[in-house]
C-alpha cells in the first residue's frame, strides 16, 4: 500500500497525480479535486488564500490517508493541498485513490476527503467581490 500527502505552493497537476496511481492490480481509480468557486453564503467571492502549519498538515495528513488506506483495503492514496493566493476555478485540493474495486476506491476517497477538510491545520482567508475579508479554519 502507498500513501502520500503533500503541500504545494504552486498549481496542482490533477493528470499527473492520476497518473501516478496506476496500478495493474487497481480495477477502480477514483480522483476528487476540490476548486475555488466564485460564491459562498450567498456572496460573490474574489479569491481564496490558504495558510498551513506545514510540518503538522503534512504530519496530519499523512495519518488520515495511512488509517483510511487500512480502513478500506485500497492499494494507494494520494492527496495534496494548495496553500497561498488561488483564483476562480484552481484547484484547492485533490485526492486520489486505487483499489481492486470501485465500493471501496469511492468510499475511501469520500472519507479522505471529509477528514482532510476539518482536520488539516489549514485556514482559509474568503476576499469577496466587494473586498471584505473572512478567515475560515479547520
Amino acid at each position: 500500500m502507498s500513501v502520500s500527502f503533500s503541500l504545494v505552493s504552486e498549481p496542482i497537476d490533477t493528470a499527473s497525480l492520476a497518473a501516478g496511481l496506476r496500478d495493474p492490480a487497481a480495477g477502480a481509480v477514483v480522483t476528487f479535486d476540490g476548486r475555488v468557486r466564485n460564491h459562498n453564503a450567498g456572496q460573490p467571492v474574489g479569491h481564496l488564500e490558504y495558510q498551513a502549519y506545514p510540518a503538522l498538515a503534512v504530519s496530519t495528513g499523512q495519518r488520515i490517508l495511512e488509517e483510511e488506506a487500512a480502513r478500506h483495503g485500497i492499494l494507494a492514496a494520494q492527496a495534496v493541498h494548495r496553500t497561498g493566493p488561488l483564483a476562480i476555478g484552481e484547484a484547492a485540493v485533490w485526492v486520489g485513490v486505487a483499489s481492486a474495486h470501485r465500493g471501496p476506491a469511492f468510499d475511501a476517497a469520500r472519507a479522505i476527503m471529509e477528514r482532510l477538510k476539518y482536520e488539516l491545520p489549514i485556514w482559509k482567508k474568503e476576499t469577496y467581490a466587494d473586498g471584505t475579508t473572512e478567515w475560515v479554519g479547520p
